[in-house]
């Protein structure tokens, strides 16, 4: 979430007036990423609970969803809250602690998404396709998704903080409170 300094419209000039069109654009891209990025996490959380004990053949159901939610709903979410970060801490030069935290957490989720997560959810959806015909999940299935929820689980502490810094924006250094007080 990004607005002015100063938290008020801009007062003179084209490029303070651009410059805060941009803003203002941005934070409504970044917020409908966030919307698609938790989005997307929170429905897999609830079907996983729902379907928590259910045959090979709802599994495959539920792991072929998660699967495509993730390619439409996670990733291109976490792909616009990159973008919208990596252009207001490029190009505006926003260099508040607050987007370098924001930044790291923000690097801490996508790792795990493409490094793990992802890789899971195919895999996943193989072992629950396998295990059909032997009417229960297999072991390796039961293992594999456990993993993944630990990995997912270790993104609810990134992902507050990621939010808590771009929705609250606080003043971290001792520079940043001063500039926020003149």
């Amino acid at each position: 979430m990004f607005i002015l300094k100063d938290h008020s419209l801009p007062t003179a000039g084209p490029q303070s007036v651009l410059e805060f069109e941009m803003r203002t654009c941005l934070k409504f891209i970044h917020e409908i990423g966030t919307i698609m990025y938790v989005g997307g996490i929170l429905s897999h959380i609830v079907i996983g609970i729902l379907f928590a004990q259910s045959s090979p053949e709802t599994t495959v159901v539920v792991y072929t969803y998660k699967l495509q939610s993730a390619y439409i709903l996670i990733l291109p979410g976490l792909g616009l809250k990159i973008a919208t970060d990596l252009f207001a801490f490029l190009i505006l030069r926003e260099r508040a602690w607050w987007m370098r935290i924001k930044l790291g957490m923000t690097a801490f989720l996508t790792v795990n998404a493409f490094v793990f997560l992802v890789p899971m959810m195919p895999e996943l959806l193989l072992l629950a396709e396998a295990s059909v015909p032997a009417g229960t999940l297999s072991v390796d299935f039961a293992d594999l998704e456990h993993r993944e929820m630990l990995v997912g689980m270790s993104n609810v502490i990134p992902l507050i903080t990621e939010m808590i810094m771009g929705a609250f924006r606080p003043a971290l250094s001792r520079t940043e409170r001063l500039n926020r007080t003149a």
